[in-house]
């Protein structure tokens, strides 16, 4: 009889033991990170700069649809300042987003990067912004977060001035994350066009190809993506709607 009592009990906390692993595993494989810049000032311009919305907005819907929860960080954490020249509510995602309390609570409280536990992520997300120009290179935690979740067999994704963030990131083997991989990002011809070169700390494009990469620029103002592996890039604001597709498509494929 205690043999038998015994046996339920331990069958008990095997089935619990198991129960409770595989919603962590679900958990994880149901979460999704969007990095957003906490940088507000254009150089010495004196305008005011930050995150583009619609590079959020284009890429949180599709997660969102897919069943992904999305949590949003910025390096400094707390209210992150939106690029007031992305406030396009033409968009239809970009007004649902301006209009959903929940959301527009998330980016006023990011969370700081510096907290970020990147085993809970299946992929990372860097939005651009010409924010993204000055707090998203060599910044550690971005580079912790980012190779964590790569090396984790997670995705990397970056649009526009997002790929700032993947020129200093390194991987265990000390090799840079973009390292002879495709990848694309605003072009120098675009930065040209937006009359920028000479205030941003330098130019993304030839930025990318010192640090090894293979850069696949497009036309300007294009909708472009490269999709090396698990990593992902767009070229501009144009490309976040299939920046957004191909993440999920890629989630859903390694289920």
């Amino acid at each position: 009889m205690l043999k038998t009592i015994n046996a339920l009990i331990m069958g008990w906390v095997l089935t619990a033991s198991f129960a409770e692993a595989k919603t962590k595993r679900s958990d994880v494989e149901n979460r999704a990170l969007i990095v957003i810049s906490s940088h507000s000032q254009l150089g010495e311009t004196g305008k005011p700069t930050g995150w583009y919305l619609s590079e959020v907005t284009h890429v949180y819907y599709p997660l969102a649809a897919a069943g992904y929860q999305v949590d949003f960080a910025s390096p400094q954490g707390g209210a992150a300042p939106m690029d007031p020249g992305s406030r396009e509510i033409k968009d239809e995602d970009n007004k649902k987003f301006l209009a959903d309390p929940g959301l527009m609570k998330q980016v006023q409280e990011t969370l700081p990067l510096s907290k970020v536990d990147p085993k809970k992520y299946r992929l990372v997300h860097f939005a651009g912004g010409h924010g993204a120009m000055w707090d998203f290179p060599n910044n550690k935690d971005i580079s912790r977060v980012a190779a964590a979740i790569y090396e984790n067999d997670g995705i990397v994704s970056a649009v526009c001035h997002g790929p700032a963030a993947l020129v200093d990131i390194k991987l265990s083997n000390g090799e840079y994350l973009i390292k002879g991989k495709r990848v694309n990002g605003f072009t120098n011809a675009e930065e040209s066009e937006v009359g920028l070169t000479k205030v941003v700390p330098f130019l993304l494009a030839s930025k990318l190809q010192e640090r090894g990469a293979n850069y696949e620029g497009g036309k300007n103002w294009e909708d472009k993506v490269v999709v090396d592996g698990r990593l992902v890039t767009g070229q501009n604001p144009q490309s976040a709607h299939s920046v957004g597709r191909k993440v999920v498509e890629l989630l859903q494929s390694k289920k």
